[in-house]
């Protein structure tokens, strides 16, 4: 009896906060039976190398957050550039029909600003140490930080190799992974990671946490995903990356406008 109540928290965790239903889409499995040249070294060193290249240097990028949950699909996006080589960066989060259903966040000096979240007044900005930022629901990073992904991303194993695929124009490798345990709790608040190491327990394994990652001819990150399926609540964290090299310019608000905050919640905060 114990088992379908874990595992309909697990997918609570997943899915409190949505509202709004959104088209979506279906991932296939992996096919581990899939041809390939490479050694499983080689596509761990393919993967790893594309992610440690983009965090020395700056992109836009579009996360598009995705639940599907008894037919219904309700989705979040998140838009912004990041500068990883400086640690600076601005994102905004979108979510139709929120009772909040719009945040700004900036990423400056080892410090995270928050807009239009619970107990920050119009105009106003929290802020508070970027290392101190916590997940609160499976697959979202610490107020959408999109360098949590990318290292989730690089601890991915088990790698296979999917074939050719065009992604935004581009002719990319898709490359398929799981992600352990450890690396899915990464940073998690800890009465949200007691919850997903008892689903974890009464699975008798790891979560089903898939990764994916997709890189162009000269080994850049073009598309990143995680995915998810729980119970029948299935949900995916989807990055697409651009105009990589490009300059990104980042407003820190005013010390005036700021407020200490300790934490932050709400689904559009991660």
């Amino acid at each position: 009896m114990r088992r379908p109540l874990v595992l309909a928290t697990a997918a609570a965790l997943l899915c409190a906060g949505c509202s709004t239903a959104t088209p979506g889409h279906r991932d296939k499995p992996a096919d581990a039976s899939s041809p390939s040249a490479a050694s499983a070294s080689d596509l761990r060193t393919a993967v790893r190398a594309a992610v440690a290249a983009l965090r020395e240097d700056s992109a836009t990028f579009r996360q598009e957050v995705e639940l599907e949950d008894e037919g219904q699909v309700y989705g979040l996006t998140v838009t912004g550039g990041f500068d990883f080589a400086a640690d600076k960066g601005h994102l905004g989060v979108d979510l139709q029909g929120g009772a909040i259903d719009h945040s700004d966040q900036v990423f400056a000096d080892g410090k995270i600003y928050i807009s239009g979240s619970e107990g920050i007044g119009k105009g106003a900005w929290g802020v508070m140490p970027r290392d101190e930022a916590e997940a609160h629901y499976l697959l979202r990073a610490p107020l959408n930080d999109p360098e949590h992904v990318l290292l989730q991303i690089a601890a991915m194993h088990k790698i296979s190799r999917e074939g050719e695929e065009d992604v935004q124009g581009v002719r990319t490798v898709h490359y398929r992974g799981i992600l352990d345990h450890r690396t899915v709790t990464l940073r998690m608040a800890p009465e949200v990671s007691a919850v997903l190491d008892e689903v974890r327990d009464m699975l008798g394994s790891d979560l089903p946490v898939f990764a994916d990652a997709w890189l162009d001819a000269r080994g850049r990150l073009v598309q990143t995903r995680t995915s998810v399926n729980i119970s029948g609540t299935r949900a995916t964290l989807t990055m697409a990356l651009s105009d990589i090299g490009e300059p990104v310019r980042v407003t820190v608000p005013q010390a005036a406008d700021t407020i200490s905050v300790t934490g932050v919640s709400g689904i559009l905060n991660g």
